[in-house]
């Protein structure tokens, strides 16, 4: 475990102890328990990562743009990737983890938006929080910094704006799945401002219902696209759960936001009721008091006027006949 914490010239060593204990956590044999109470396995992990973090610091005289040799990313890639391995096959161990929340936060954020946006080793490190304890008073610290504590929100968010259009439509279930399902973890347990913030960026404005909701290149319009889409079955419904959610689970406010045409796939799926007084009560106006069409969320001021003569007495007469024909064939 010693090759894990020792400085930062050792980072071959890092990096082949972490792929040596990453591909042996597989075996079942062997005891990480052990490994983490009497080796100090969990220590020398932390210990690594914090590593990797300070030239992230403000303090830090060395850049965090200076943190890009390819052995030091591969080697915090190895490490956060048998992080993670642990934590899946031994979720008890996860509390020894907890230490290098701030610290993976702090890489994530300040080494900004990579292209494409979940490469190395920005992937490992959100398939780490994943797994990391964010519930705890510690982590939850770490999450909602005191300085900022919307910034780690909004920078995830700004990283699923980025990957949605980085890559092609049939990577988007498996690249940016975890990333949608960290947010929502987050989403779930942050204060109330942080949720208001939160909801802000992935929920349409009052400027898309101008046009049908997803009619526009926002991030909200490209999420509700995805909701539908059949090239993402695994993500669409990850994203219709994270619309309800940020619409506080209510049905009324959930049709309101979204409108009911992408609405009632995922209530209906779901099994949730949509009583017509609630449609009436909640989906008709937007926040500023003007009426939306409850079916695709746009406002009916700015909804297209169709001009179309009004039918004469003859032909309203041929068009009840046509009707009275139709309904005889049916009886």
């Amino acid at each position: 475990m010693y090759a894990l914490s020792r400085p930062s010239h050792s980072i071959d060593d890092e990096f082949l102890s972490s792929r040596v204990l990453f591909l042996m956590t597989y075996d079942a044999n062997l005891d990480y328990a052990q490994l983490v109470r009497d080796n100090q396995l969990a220590d020398s992990i932390n210990a690594a990562i914090q590593r990797h973090a300070e030239p992230y610091s403000a303090k830090s005289p060395q850049p965090s743009r200076e943190h890009t040799q390819p052995m030091e990313l591969m080697a915090l890639s190895e490490t956060l990737k048998l992080v993670f391995n642990i934590m899946h096959f031994h979720k008890d161990l996860s509390p020894h983890f907890t230490a290098s929340i701030p610290n993976v936060f702090k890489i994530l954020v300040r080494r900004g938006i990579s292209q494409p946006p979940l490469s190395a080793p920005a992937r490992e490190l959100v398939n780490a929080l994943l797994h990391l304890d964010l519930e705890d008073p510690e982590g939850a610290k770490a999450v909602f910094p005191s300085f900022d504590p919307k910034c780690n929100a909004e920078h995830l968010i700004a990283m699923l704006d980025a990957a949605i259009t980085a890559y092609p439509a049939k990577e988007l279930d498996e690249t940016i799945t975890p990333l949608l399902t960290l947010i929502r973890r987050i989403y779930d347990t942050a204060p109330e401002p942080v949720k208001s913030a939160m909801e802000a960026k992935l929920l349409p404005t009052t400027e898309e219902r101008d046009k049908p909701l997803g009619k526009s290149e926002t991030l909200p319009s490209h999420l509700l696209n995805l909701s539908t889409s059949a090239h993402t079955p695994a993500l669409r419904g990850s994203i219709s759960s994270m619309l309800f959610e940020l619409s506080h689970k209510d049905p009324g406010t959930f049709v309101h936001n979204v409108g009911y045409g992408f609405a009632s796939g995922y209530l209906m799926s779901n099994n949730i009721q949509m009583p017509e007084d609630v449609i009436k009560a909640n989906a008709p106006r937007g926040p500023d008091g003007i009426p939306v069409n409850p079916i695709t969320g746009q406002r009916l001021d700015m909804e297209e006027q169709v001009q179309q003569e009004p039918m004469t007495q003859e032909e309203k007469e041929r068009e009840a006949e046509r009707l009275f024909v139709l309904f005889e064939r049916y009886v």
